[in-house]
Protein backbone atom coordinates (compact mmCIF):
# COMPACT_ATOMS: atom_id res chain seq x y z
CA UNK A 1 0.00 0.00 0.00
CA UNK A 2 1.46 3.22 -0.92
CA UNK A 3 0.83 6.64 0.56
CA UNK A 4 0.58 9.84 -0.66
CA UNK A 5 1.11 13.04 1.63
CA UNK A 6 -0.69 15.98 0.43
CA UNK A 7 1.22 19.15 1.52
CA UNK A 8 0.18 22.43 1.84
CA UNK A 9 1.82 24.20 -0.89
CA UNK A 10 4.53 26.97 -0.48
CA UNK A 11 2.79 29.88 -2.57
CA UNK A 12 6.03 32.48 -2.63
CA UNK A 13 8.96 33.31 -0.46
CA UNK A 14 6.76 35.80 2.18
CA UNK A 15 3.75 33.07 2.40
CA UNK A 16 4.27 31.16 5.26
CA UNK A 17 0.88 29.84 5.43
CA UNK A 18 -2.74 29.48 4.16
CA UNK A 19 -6.21 29.22 4.51
CA UNK A 20 -8.40 26.16 3.81
CA UNK A 21 -11.26 27.86 2.29
CA UNK A 22 -13.39 24.46 1.31
CA UNK A 23 -12.66 20.53 1.09
CA UNK A 24 -13.58 19.33 -2.96
CA UNK A 25 -12.67 15.64 -1.27
CA UNK A 26 -14.01 13.69 1.48
CA UNK A 27 -12.21 10.67 2.89
CA UNK A 28 -12.80 8.04 0.87
CA UNK A 29 -13.32 9.98 -2.33
CA UNK A 30 -11.32 9.21 -5.31
CA UNK A 31 -9.25 11.49 -6.74
CA UNK A 32 -7.07 11.20 -9.76
CA UNK A 33 -3.83 13.08 -10.59
CA UNK A 34 -4.44 16.84 -10.80
CA UNK A 35 -7.79 16.56 -9.87
CA UNK A 36 -8.94 19.56 -7.12
CA UNK A 37 -8.83 18.49 -3.81
CA UNK A 38 -9.57 21.88 -1.69
CA UNK A 39 -9.39 25.71 -2.40
CA UNK A 40 -6.92 27.33 -0.34
CA UNK A 41 -6.33 31.20 0.65
CA UNK A 42 -3.38 33.40 1.21
CA UNK A 43 -3.17 37.49 2.30
CA UNK A 44 -2.57 37.51 -1.53
CA UNK A 45 -5.17 35.37 -3.79
CA UNK A 46 -7.22 32.23 -3.15
CA UNK A 47 -5.89 29.03 -5.36
CA UNK A 48 -7.01 25.07 -6.07
CA UNK A 49 -4.84 22.20 -4.20
CA UNK A 50 -4.63 19.39 -7.17
CA UNK A 51 -3.82 16.12 -6.36
CA UNK A 52 -0.59 14.67 -6.77
CA UNK A 53 -1.17 11.17 -7.43
CA UNK A 54 -4.29 8.78 -8.17
CA UNK A 55 -6.38 6.80 -5.31
CA UNK A 56 -8.75 7.19 -2.69
CA UNK A 57 -8.30 9.76 0.04
CA UNK A 58 -7.93 7.86 3.82
CA UNK A 59 -7.08 10.93 5.81
CA UNK A 60 -7.84 14.69 6.03
CA UNK A 61 -6.45 15.88 8.64
CA UNK A 62 -7.39 20.28 8.46
CA UNK A 63 -11.34 21.18 8.80
CA UNK A 64 -12.51 24.37 6.65
CA UNK A 65 -11.42 27.33 7.85
CA UNK A 66 -7.99 26.12 9.73
CA UNK A 67 -4.81 28.45 8.93
CA UNK A 68 -2.32 25.94 8.40
CA UNK A 69 1.74 26.40 7.42
CA UNK A 70 3.27 25.96 4.46
CA UNK A 71 4.37 22.51 4.13
CA UNK A 72 2.25 20.78 6.81
CA UNK A 73 0.41 17.55 5.59
CA UNK A 74 -3.16 18.41 5.15
CA UNK A 75 -4.31 14.49 3.81
CA UNK A 76 -2.86 11.58 2.58
CA UNK A 77 -3.78 9.23 -0.48
CA UNK A 78 -3.82 5.78 -0.78
CA UNK A 79 -2.86 4.76 -4.30
CA UNK A 80 -3.84 1.39 -3.79
CA UNK A 81 -7.26 1.20 -5.08
CA UNK A 82 -8.28 -1.92 -3.23
CA UNK A 83 -7.50 -0.41 0.29
CA UNK A 84 -10.67 0.13 2.35
CA UNK A 85 -10.57 3.92 3.25
CA UNK A 86 -11.07 4.62 7.15
CA UNK A 87 -14.33 5.85 8.15
CA UNK A 88 -13.46 9.35 9.16
CA UNK A 89 -11.12 11.55 9.67
CA UNK A 90 -8.76 11.00 11.87
CA UNK A 91 -6.87 13.49 14.40
CA UNK A 92 -3.67 15.12 12.94
CA UNK A 93 -0.65 13.50 14.45
CA UNK A 94 2.56 15.00 12.50
CA UNK A 95 1.25 17.93 12.03
CA UNK A 96 0.36 18.53 16.10
CA UNK A 97 3.60 20.26 16.49
CA UNK A 98 2.94 22.78 14.34
CA UNK A 99 1.08 25.30 15.88
CA UNK A 100 -2.58 25.50 14.40
CA UNK A 101 -5.37 28.65 14.66
CA UNK A 102 -8.91 28.90 13.94
CA UNK A 103 -10.90 31.84 13.23
CA UNK A 104 -13.79 30.12 14.56
CA UNK A 105 -14.26 31.18 18.47
CA UNK A 106 -14.15 28.27 19.85
CA UNK A 107 -11.60 25.93 21.83
CA UNK A 108 -9.09 28.34 22.36
CA UNK A 109 -10.52 29.30 25.79
CA UNK A 110 -9.85 25.92 27.01
CA UNK A 111 -6.11 25.56 25.42
CA UNK A 112 -5.37 29.03 26.85
CA UNK A 113 -7.08 28.36 30.74
CA UNK A 114 -5.70 25.17 31.34
CA UNK A 115 -2.25 23.94 29.54
CA UNK A 116 0.95 25.48 30.38
CA UNK A 117 2.89 27.27 27.32
CA UNK A 118 5.10 24.76 25.66
CA UNK A 119 8.31 27.33 25.90
CA UNK A 120 11.71 27.97 27.64
CA UNK A 121 11.62 30.17 30.37
CA UNK A 122 13.96 32.32 31.47
CA UNK A 123 13.98 34.57 29.00
CA UNK A 124 15.94 32.04 26.50
CA UNK A 125 13.16 33.09 23.52
CA UNK A 126 14.32 35.30 20.98
CA UNK A 127 11.23 38.12 19.80
CA UNK A 128 11.81 40.64 16.76
CA UNK A 129 11.12 44.30 17.75
CA UNK A 130 7.99 44.22 15.65
CA UNK A 131 6.55 41.89 17.99
CA UNK A 132 7.93 43.53 21.28
CA UNK A 133 6.24 46.87 20.30
CA UNK A 134 3.22 45.19 19.50
CA UNK A 135 2.99 43.52 22.63
CA UNK A 136 3.64 47.26 24.39
CA UNK A 137 1.27 49.17 22.27
CA UNK A 138 -1.34 46.05 22.85
CA UNK A 139 -0.45 45.74 26.63
CA UNK A 140 0.63 42.06 26.38
CA UNK A 141 2.60 41.71 29.68
CA UNK A 142 6.14 39.50 29.26
CA UNK A 143 4.69 36.76 31.06
CA UNK A 144 1.70 36.57 28.57
CA UNK A 145 4.26 36.70 25.52
CA UNK A 146 6.23 32.93 26.76
CA UNK A 147 3.43 31.51 26.58
CA UNK A 148 2.05 32.38 22.58
CA UNK A 149 3.31 29.62 20.67
CA UNK A 150 5.82 30.65 18.16
CA UNK A 151 5.09 29.43 14.49
CA UNK A 152 8.50 30.95 13.10
CA UNK A 153 11.58 29.44 13.21
CA UNK A 154 12.32 27.37 16.29
CA UNK A 155 9.43 28.27 17.65
CA UNK A 156 9.60 31.88 17.70
CA UNK A 157 6.66 34.17 17.91
CA UNK A 158 5.67 36.19 14.65
CA UNK A 159 3.77 39.26 13.69
CA UNK A 160 0.98 36.93 12.79
CA UNK A 161 0.93 34.53 16.22
CA UNK A 162 0.67 38.13 18.62
CA UNK A 163 -1.75 39.49 16.17
CA UNK A 164 -4.08 36.45 16.96
CA UNK A 165 -3.51 36.44 20.40
CA UNK A 166 -4.62 39.75 20.68
CA UNK A 167 -8.12 39.44 18.79
CA UNK A 168 -8.53 36.15 20.44
CA UNK A 169 -7.83 37.98 23.94
CA UNK A 170 -10.55 41.03 23.16
CA UNK A 171 -12.79 38.55 22.28
CA UNK A 172 -12.47 36.60 25.23
CA UNK A 173 -11.28 33.57 24.25
CA UNK A 174 -7.50 34.23 26.33
CA UNK A 175 -7.30 35.70 29.49
CA UNK A 176 -4.46 37.52 29.59
CA UNK A 177 -1.84 36.69 32.87
CA UNK A 178 -2.94 39.28 35.53
CA UNK A 179 -0.31 38.44 38.24
CA UNK A 180 2.76 40.70 37.89
CA UNK A 181 5.20 37.97 39.15
CA UNK A 182 5.59 34.45 37.38
CA UNK A 183 3.22 32.18 39.25
CA UNK A 184 2.81 27.87 39.36
CA UNK A 185 0.29 26.85 36.68
CA UNK A 186 -2.12 25.70 39.20
CA UNK A 187 -1.93 29.39 40.65
CA UNK A 188 -2.36 31.03 37.13
CA UNK A 189 -5.22 28.95 36.01
CA UNK A 190 -7.19 29.94 39.38
CA UNK A 191 -5.82 33.79 38.42
CA UNK A 192 -7.09 33.56 35.23
CA UNK A 193 -10.58 32.07 36.00
CA UNK A 194 -11.55 34.75 38.69
CA UNK A 195 -11.37 37.24 36.05
CA UNK A 196 -13.36 35.35 33.65
CA UNK A 197 -16.56 38.06 34.53
CA UNK A 198 -14.51 40.91 34.05
CA UNK A 199 -13.70 39.87 30.43
CA UNK A 200 -16.28 38.40 29.05
CA UNK A 201 -19.45 40.26 30.42
CA UNK A 202 -18.35 43.58 28.72
CA UNK A 203 -19.49 43.92 25.29
CA UNK A 204 -19.35 46.90 22.38
CA UNK A 205 -22.26 49.13 22.58
CA UNK A 206 -23.32 51.24 19.51
CA UNK A 207 -25.24 54.35 19.97
CA UNK A 208 -27.92 55.93 16.82
CA UNK A 209 -28.86 54.43 14.11
CA UNK A 210 -26.16 51.98 12.77
CA UNK A 211 -25.78 49.19 10.42
CA UNK A 212 -22.91 46.21 11.58
CA UNK A 213 -20.71 45.18 8.61
CA UNK A 214 -18.21 41.92 9.68
CA UNK A 215 -14.97 42.44 7.37
CA UNK A 216 -14.50 39.90 4.88
CA UNK A 217 -11.21 37.92 5.04
CA UNK A 218 -9.44 39.99 2.69
CA UNK A 219 -10.25 42.87 4.43
CA UNK A 220 -9.56 41.58 7.54
CA UNK A 221 -6.15 40.38 6.14
CA UNK A 222 -5.29 43.76 4.39
CA UNK A 223 -5.61 45.57 7.26
CA UNK A 224 -3.69 43.29 8.90
CA UNK A 225 -0.97 44.33 6.28
CA UNK A 226 -1.30 48.10 6.45
CA UNK A 227 -0.95 48.18 9.88
CA UNK A 228 1.95 46.11 10.10
CA UNK A 229 4.16 48.08 7.35
CA UNK A 230 2.80 51.49 9.19
CA UNK A 231 4.95 49.59 12.71
CA UNK A 232 7.87 48.22 10.15
CA UNK A 233 8.65 51.04 8.21
CA UNK A 234 8.61 55.08 9.38
CA UNK A 235 6.75 56.47 6.39
CA UNK A 236 7.63 59.84 4.66
CA UNK A 237 5.89 60.89 1.33
CA UNK A 238 7.50 63.19 -0.78
CA UNK A 239 5.13 64.79 -3.49
CA UNK A 240 5.82 66.61 -6.60
CA UNK A 241 3.95 67.68 -9.86
CA UNK A 242 4.03 66.81 -13.49
CA UNK A 243 2.88 68.40 -16.74
CA UNK A 244 1.65 65.68 -18.66
CA UNK A 245 0.53 67.47 -21.69
CA UNK A 246 2.51 65.96 -24.29
CA UNK A 247 1.90 62.18 -22.84
CA UNK A 248 -1.83 63.04 -22.88
CA UNK A 249 -1.92 64.39 -26.42
CA UNK A 250 0.54 61.19 -27.97
CA UNK A 251 -2.09 58.79 -26.00
CA UNK A 252 -4.81 60.33 -27.43
CA UNK A 253 -3.35 60.39 -31.13
CA UNK A 254 -2.13 56.83 -31.51
CA UNK A 255 -4.30 55.15 -29.30
CA UNK A 256 -7.24 54.11 -31.79
CA UNK A 257 -4.46 52.72 -34.21
CA UNK A 258 -2.43 51.13 -31.13
CA UNK A 259 -5.46 49.28 -30.60
CA UNK A 260 -6.11 47.93 -34.36
CA UNK A 261 -2.65 46.97 -34.63
CA UNK A 262 -1.93 45.12 -31.31
CA UNK A 263 -5.73 44.19 -30.30
CA UNK A 264 -5.12 46.03 -26.87
CA UNK A 265 -6.54 49.20 -24.94
CA UNK A 266 -3.53 51.58 -24.31
CA UNK A 267 -4.02 53.11 -20.97
CA UNK A 268 -1.99 55.82 -19.08
CA UNK A 269 -0.39 52.60 -16.42
CA UNK A 270 1.90 51.24 -18.62
CA UNK A 271 3.53 54.61 -20.17
CA UNK A 272 3.93 55.83 -15.77
CA UNK A 273 5.52 52.26 -15.59
CA UNK A 274 7.75 52.62 -18.50
CA UNK A 275 9.05 56.18 -17.14
CA UNK A 276 9.38 54.47 -13.71
CA UNK A 277 11.72 51.41 -14.72
CA UNK A 278 13.54 54.27 -16.40
CA UNK A 279 14.33 56.05 -13.18
CA UNK A 280 14.83 52.44 -11.00
CA UNK A 281 18.04 51.76 -13.19
CA UNK A 282 19.18 55.35 -12.43
CA UNK A 283 18.37 54.77 -8.67
CA UNK A 284 19.26 51.01 -8.07
CA UNK A 285 18.71 51.59 -4.02
CA UNK A 286 15.35 52.43 -4.95
CA UNK A 287 14.33 48.67 -5.55
CA UNK A 288 15.38 46.78 -2.74
CA UNK A 289 14.08 45.49 0.86
CA UNK A 290 16.00 45.14 4.39
CA UNK A 291 16.45 42.00 6.15
CA UNK A 292 17.47 43.63 9.72
CA UNK A 293 20.62 45.86 9.02
CA UNK A 294 21.36 44.14 5.53
CA UNK A 295 20.07 45.65 2.33
CA UNK A 296 18.63 43.75 -0.41
CA UNK A 297 19.49 45.57 -3.99
CA UNK A 298 16.76 43.70 -6.28
CA UNK A 299 18.45 43.32 -9.48
CA UNK A 300 15.04 42.27 -10.65
CA UNK A 301 12.38 45.03 -11.88
CA UNK A 302 9.30 43.79 -10.65
CA UNK A 303 6.39 46.29 -10.79
CA UNK A 304 3.34 46.14 -9.11
CA UNK A 305 0.08 47.88 -9.98
CA UNK A 306 -2.79 48.21 -7.23
CA UNK A 307 -6.01 47.03 -8.58
CA UNK A 308 -9.67 46.89 -7.53
CA UNK A 309 -11.53 43.62 -7.29
CA UNK A 310 -15.06 43.55 -7.45
CA UNK A 311 -15.88 43.40 -3.87
CA UNK A 312 -13.82 46.60 -3.51
CA UNK A 313 -11.02 45.50 -2.01
CA UNK A 314 -7.33 46.12 -3.94
CA UNK A 315 -5.08 43.58 -4.37
CA UNK A 316 -1.48 44.14 -6.04
CA UNK A 317 -0.47 41.99 -9.60
CA UNK A 318 3.28 41.97 -10.41
CA UNK A 319 4.51 42.47 -13.79
CA UNK A 320 7.88 40.65 -13.57
CA UNK A 321 10.95 41.90 -15.37
CA UNK A 322 9.46 45.35 -16.44
CA UNK A 323 12.80 46.22 -17.53
CA UNK A 324 13.05 44.07 -20.60
CA UNK A 325 9.44 44.70 -22.00
CA UNK A 326 8.91 47.39 -24.59
CA UNK A 327 5.65 49.50 -24.81
CA UNK A 328 3.77 46.95 -26.06
CA UNK A 329 4.54 44.14 -23.67
CA UNK A 330 3.84 46.28 -20.83
CA UNK A 331 0.53 47.16 -22.38
CA UNK A 332 -0.57 43.56 -22.89
CA UNK A 333 1.27 42.61 -19.14
CA UNK A 334 -0.97 45.30 -17.62
CA UNK A 335 -4.26 44.10 -19.08
CA UNK A 336 -4.29 40.99 -18.95
CA UNK A 337 -3.50 40.90 -14.92
CA UNK A 338 -6.19 43.87 -14.64
CA UNK A 339 -8.58 41.12 -16.34
CA UNK A 340 -7.52 38.62 -14.18
CA UNK A 341 -8.08 40.27 -11.03
CA UNK A 342 -11.79 41.74 -11.90
CA UNK A 343 -12.70 38.13 -12.62
CA UNK A 344 -10.76 36.66 -9.28
CA UNK A 345 -8.79 34.22 -11.80
CA UNK A 346 -5.13 36.15 -10.64
CA UNK A 347 -2.95 32.79 -9.52
CA UNK A 348 -0.52 33.09 -6.61
CA UNK A 349 2.72 33.72 -8.86
CA UNK A 350 0.81 36.92 -10.35
CA UNK A 351 1.17 38.87 -6.90
CA UNK A 352 4.63 37.82 -5.76
CA UNK A 353 7.86 38.87 -6.06
CA UNK A 354 7.26 42.78 -6.48
CA UNK A 355 9.97 44.63 -5.86
CA UNK A 356 7.92 48.39 -6.48
CA UNK A 357 4.88 49.32 -6.64
CA UNK A 358 2.42 52.26 -8.82
CA UNK A 359 -1.31 52.90 -7.66
CA UNK A 360 -3.20 55.23 -9.47
CA UNK A 361 -5.42 57.38 -6.90
CA UNK A 362 -6.47 59.11 -9.95
CA UNK A 363 -8.41 55.83 -10.74
CA UNK A 364 -11.11 57.34 -8.06
CA UNK A 365 -10.97 61.06 -8.94
CA UNK A 366 -8.45 62.29 -5.87
CA UNK A 367 -5.88 64.42 -6.66
CA UNK A 368 -3.14 62.97 -4.92
CA UNK A 369 -2.94 60.73 -1.96
CA UNK A 370 -0.45 59.25 0.92
CA UNK A 371 0.00 55.32 -0.06
CA UNK A 372 1.17 52.87 3.00
CA UNK A 373 4.10 50.65 1.70
CA UNK A 374 4.28 47.19 0.33
CA UNK A 375 6.02 45.40 2.22
CA UNK A 376 8.81 44.26 2.14
CA UNK A 377 9.27 47.16 -0.43
CA UNK A 378 10.81 50.29 0.49
CA UNK A 379 8.74 53.32 -2.11
CA UNK A 380 5.11 53.00 -3.56
CA UNK A 381 4.38 55.72 -6.15
CA UNK A 382 0.88 57.00 -6.24
CA UNK A 383 -0.15 59.14 -9.28
CA UNK A 384 -3.50 61.35 -8.98
CA UNK A 385 -6.18 62.28 -11.47
CA UNK A 386 -4.91 64.30 -14.53
CA UNK A 387 -6.69 68.10 -14.56
CA UNK A 388 -6.13 70.80 -17.25
CA UNK A 389 -5.19 73.89 -15.21
CA UNK A 390 -3.34 77.15 -16.33
CA UNK A 391 0.29 77.55 -15.29
CA UNK A 392 3.14 79.30 -16.19
CA UNK A 393 5.32 78.44 -19.38
CA UNK A 394 8.44 79.49 -19.95
CA UNK A 395 9.88 79.98 -23.33
CA UNK A 396 13.30 81.69 -24.62
CA UNK A 397 10.72 84.74 -25.81
CA UNK A 398 9.50 84.93 -21.58
CA UNK A 399 6.67 83.36 -19.58
CA UNK A 400 3.08 82.79 -21.04
CA UNK A 401 -0.05 81.17 -19.40
CA UNK A 402 -1.61 78.39 -20.80
CA UNK A 403 -3.51 75.61 -20.20
CA UNK A 404 -1.95 72.40 -19.92
CA UNK A 405 -2.70 68.72 -18.42
CA UNK A 406 -1.16 68.60 -15.30
CA UNK A 407 -0.29 65.61 -12.19
CA UNK A 408 0.30 64.95 -8.74
CA UNK A 409 3.00 61.94 -7.77
CA UNK A 410 3.33 61.08 -4.14
CA UNK A 411 5.91 58.54 -3.03
CA UNK A 412 6.07 56.64 0.27
CA UNK A 413 9.22 55.40 1.23
CA UNK A 414 10.89 54.19 4.07
CA UNK A 415 13.34 56.12 5.97
CA UNK A 416 15.16 53.43 7.09
CA UNK A 417 17.10 53.16 4.34
CA UNK A 418 15.31 55.83 1.65
CA UNK A 419 16.67 59.26 2.52
CA UNK A 420 14.88 62.43 2.15
CA UNK A 421 17.20 63.71 -0.56
CA UNK A 422 17.20 60.23 -2.56
CA UNK A 423 13.15 60.13 -2.32
CA UNK A 424 12.60 63.50 -3.55
CA UNK A 425 14.73 62.92 -6.20
CA UNK A 426 14.10 59.71 -7.70
CA UNK A 427 10.17 61.10 -7.49
CA UNK A 428 11.28 64.24 -9.45
CA UNK A 429 13.24 61.94 -11.48
CA UNK A 430 10.17 60.40 -12.54
CA UNK A 431 8.26 63.63 -13.04
CA UNK A 432 10.76 64.79 -15.63
CA UNK A 433 10.15 61.35 -17.08
CA UNK A 434 7.07 62.25 -17.95
CA UNK A 435 7.34 65.84 -18.53
CA UNK A 436 10.10 65.35 -21.55
CA UNK A 437 7.89 62.27 -23.45
CA UNK A 438 8.24 62.63 -27.00
CA UNK A 439 5.32 63.78 -28.51
CA UNK A 440 6.85 62.57 -31.82
CA UNK A 441 6.99 58.82 -30.82
CA UNK A 442 6.26 56.44 -32.81
CA UNK A 443 4.21 53.37 -32.29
Amino acid sequence: MAIIELVMPKMGESIMEATILRWHKKVGDHVKVDETVLEIATDKVDSEVPSTGEGTITEVLFAENDVVPVGTIIARINTNADAAAPAGPAAPAAPAAEPKFTSAPVPAVTAATTTPAPVTGGGAKFYSPLVLTIAQQEGVSFADLEKIPGSGNDGRVTKKDILQYVADRREGRVIPDVTPEPVSAPAAVAARAAVVPNTTVASPTYSGNVEIIEMDRMRKLIANHMVMSKQTSPHVTSFAEADVTNLVKWRERVKGDFEKREGEKLTFTPLFIEAIVKCIKRFPLINCSLDGDKIIIKKDINIGMATALPSGNLIVPVIKNSDMLNLVGLTKQVNALANAARQNKLRPEDTQSGTFTLTNVGTFGSLMGTPIINQPQVAILAVGAIKKRPVVIETEDGDTIGIRHMMYLSMSYDHRIVDGSLGATFLTAVAQELENFDPKRAL
